[in-house]
């Protein structure tokens, strides 16, 4: 629909049926309110559905539109603070520069009273974001608030957060914009309009087709659901890989490489230490006698275990996901090399104590870090 209606909206008769429908649903006309809650309500419930095969749940669905009633105190807050200037236009716009010389400015306000949304073609900021905001710190008294949005709209929020500081509210400052890219070159068997549905049945078809032909799949108990984990991981590790606001090129042959540095590479790596563990009795682990850890394989993965804390502040800080991805494809590599050179089987009982634990390590952690990326590890692939 959104589609079709950006093609049609060069046509002055669609933008006029469009601005009354706005119109109509800002004065709580019934069958319009009646309508757009039926489109709410199928929206949310297919949101609830596909975000459950991601393992993503949300506690609220609070959209834009929820803070209808409450951009009319916004409205009368800009006034009482004069932050609200009128054009000859008649639009609504709060003046951004630091001279105060409308240099910089932000419209909030149409002519004809109506409350704005963010379009393509100019930057607008809405009575109801800055209700939105206003209202989830009086709710959940927050630490910060982050917005995931694309790219496009950065300069929209840095001008959400200047016209909250205006306001007085000093929590503007804990305010968050994180962007991300686009995602170029995806294409799925079904053509060009890409459905995140159709590209998560795509990868777990593909990731199906890989492991029946690998030895190991009659073992497992139910293949499509470790073809959807490992699907999954391909798919975000690709995502992750790199700045989150960088736009790059999808590739599924990249992003199903069983060896190269990819999700699926994880998952094979997980499964093969978990598999180590279980031959081995898969045990608590008690008084190991960790200085048999001499081989400088064991002490390259040592080390690296070591920096996982300062991966995750670091995470932490500038809420990058990259740092976590490249920390884990490393300890993968080193894992691999270590698991060829630090036999367990047929070393001294001590010695294959010793190299046995520092696996579980490498494995609690690669899970731990596979978790935070939201990636269920699996055991048998």
């Amino acid at each position: 629909v959104y589609v079709q209606i950006n093609k049609a909206s060069g046509d002055e008769n669609t933008k006029k049926l469009a601005k009354d429908f706005f119109r109509k649903l800002e004065e709580h006309d019934e069958q319009t309110l009646s309508l757009w809650k039926q489109f709410r309500d199928f929206s949310i419930e297919e949101y609830i559905r596909i975000y459950k095969r991601l393992g993503v749940h949300f506690d609220e669905y609070s959209g834009e539109s929820f803070y209808q009633e409450k951009s009319q105190e916004v409205l009368k807050l800009l006034e009482d603070k004069g932050l609200l200037h009128k054009t000859i236009k008649g639009t609504g716009i709060v003046d951004l520069s630091e001279e105060k010389d409308l240099s910089s400015f932000s419209t909030v306000m149409r002519s004809d009273g109506t409350s704005l949304y963010i379009t393509r073609q100019f930057l607008i900021i809405s009575f109801r974001d800055l209700a939105a905001a206003i209202d989830r710190m009086n709710k959940h008294s927050w630490d910060t608030m982050i917005y995931v949005t694309d790219k496009s709209q950065s300069n929209h929020f840095q001008h959400l957060f200047q016209i909250l500081k205006l306001m007085g509210y000093d929590w503007a400052e804990r305010c968050q914009h994180v962007s991300f890219g686009l995602v170029q070159g995806m294409k799925t068997r079904r053509g060009e309009v890409i459905f995140l549905e159709d590209v998560l049945n795509e990868v777990r078809s593909r990731m199906l087709q890989n492991m029946a032909s690998a030895k190991t799949t009659k073992e497992i108990e139910d293949p499509m659901e470790t073809a959807e984990k490992v699907g999954l991981a391909a798919l975000i590790i690709q995502d992750f890989r790199g700045l989150l606001s960088s736009d790059y090129q999808f590739s599924w042959d990249r992003a199903l490489q069983s060896r190269g540095d990819t999700g699926v590479f994880l998952q094979y790596t997980h499964a093969r230490l978990h598999s180590l563990e279980q031959m081995h009795g898969n045990e608590p682990l008690a008084d190991v006698n960790v200085a048999c850890l001499q081989e400088p394989d064991a002490i390259s993965v040592l080390q690296h275990l070591l920096r996982y804390d300062e991966v995750l502040y670091r995470s932490s800080q500038d809420l990058q996901p990259k740092h976590i991805v490249s920390y884990l494809l490393t300890l993968s590599h080193l894992a691999a090399v270590a698991h060829k050179t630090l036999p367990v089987k047929g070393s001294t009982p001590d010695l294959a104590q010793a190299r046995l634990c520092l696996f579980q390590a490498a494995r609690l952690v690669l899970a731990n870090g596979m978790k935070l990326l939201g990636i269920t590890p699996v055991t048998r692939m």
